[in-house]
């Protein structure tokens, strides 16, 4: 926390990513102005180019990181900050842009770019964590406004998020939503899905695609069974896996495992 009298310095940070994380920040509207009476928004790029300099008591980062660049900045952002929390998919797993990982980035940039040759990139895209130490991770591409005011509250109030880590399929539940899975057949990764959605895509008899990483204990295994009994390919599994938290341990170590047989 910031000296006795004074507000607490906010940072948002920006790595590579779409900026849909920080576009929350800014969908907070009126709460954004009430947490601005609580909290200095001392560098937030995304809303003013007005900066006041560090140290900061809590940063926001966004984003992986993708570029030597990437990788000697987060050290200095980690060095300003009495707190760092990484926020959406791409902070905390690596984003779509993990893909990499699991292809030749060579190709990717031969495929993409007329000129290659000006192109300077890491081989992966790597969460935030893998990097330097983070004091919280909010999951979510993008992450929900009202969970991110749960993590800035508590650090206001120097206790632990209350952020659940049960699944999808407990909001589900709570909608009344009727299980696509069951009645229908539709493959979900709601069972494996950290929430925090509110079940958007059940609630539209749509299959989960996982935005939210995986929950705490994700049986994979078990789901990977069942959605191959409904007729899924290994193709299929792979594919649904590999999205937005491809590169999250749980979601990796299960595509690789299809990928294998």
């Amino acid at each position: 926390m910031a000296a006795t009298g004074s507000r607490p310095k906010l940072a948002v940070w920006k790595f590579a990513s779409c900026d849909g994380c920080q576009l929350s920040i800014l969908d907070l509207e009126d709460e954004l102005l009430m947490l601005a009476e609580e909290i200095e928004i001392a560098y937030f790029m995304e809303a003013s180019r007005a900066t006041v300099e560090g140290p900061y008591d809590l940063s926001l980062v966004e984003g992986s990181v993708t570029t030597a660049a990437d990788a000697e900045r987060i050290r200095e952002v980690r060095r300003v900050s009495r707190r760092l929390v990484t926020i959406g998919a791409c902070a905390t797993a690596g984003g779509i842009q993990a893909l990499r990982n699991f292809a030749d980035v060579g190709e990717f940039v031969s495929a993409v770019y007329a000129s290659p040759s000006y192109i300077s990139t890491l081989e992966t895209s790597t969460p935030i964590s893998e990097n330097v130490s983070v004091d919280y991770e909010l999951h979510g591409c993008p992450i929900d406004k009202r969970q991110l005011l749960e993590v800035i509250s508590a650090f206001l109030a120097q206790r632990a998020p209350a952020i659940p880590s049960y699944s999808v399929c407990v909001e589900c539940k709570r909608r009344g939503n009727v299980c696509v899975t069951v009645a229908h057949g539709t493959p979900c990764l709601g069972p494996v899905t950290h929430a925090g959605c509110g079940a958007l895509c059940p609630a539209h008899d749509r299959g989960c695609y996982g935005c939210f990483g995986p929950m705490e204990t994700p049986n994979t295994a078990s789901l990977s069974a069942w959605t191959r009994g409904l007729g899924a390919e290994t193709s299929d599994l792979i594919r649904a896996y590999r999205s937005f938290n491809a590169n999250a341990p749980a979601f990796r170590a299960a595509s690789e495992l299809e990928e294998g047989r």
